[in-house]
């Protein structure tokens, strides 16, 4: 089990972000990206789907657990795993759609 550092970004209402938290990662991709057949990488506009967004996604859609089975396995609460899963999707469906390369982020 890989404990991941995943840095908040987001700034709530002037408030200061919170730090980073601890996600527990399982899953390494041995795959870079994905990209439209026929077209150069450089050439296509990107989405960079985060580790813990492709942790996400391997959970609920490839493995089928429910969220709050997820959210636990991540050591995240239900409610975050539901963000994570949501973005992951929108960037997901935003490269199918508009044609853009998937870029998977890698461990360090």
């Amino acid at each position: 089990m890989v404990l991941e550092d995943v840095d908040k970004e987001e700034d709530v209402g002037g408030k200061m972000p919170r730090g980073k938290c601890h996600r527990n990662i399982k899953f390494n991709s041995n795959v870079d990206y994905f990209k439209p057949a026929g077209v150069r990488l450089k050439e296509t506009e990107s989405v960079l789907l985060q580790k813990d967004e492709l942790e996400a996604i391997r959970l609920k859609d490839f493995e089928s657990l429910d969220q709050d089975s997820a959210a636990e396995k991540m050591a995240i609460s239900q409610p975050t795993f539901h963000r994570i899963l949501l973005s992951a999707r929108k960037k997901i469906s935003d490269a199918l759609i508009n044609g853009k390369s998937i870029v998977i982020e890698k461990n360090i």
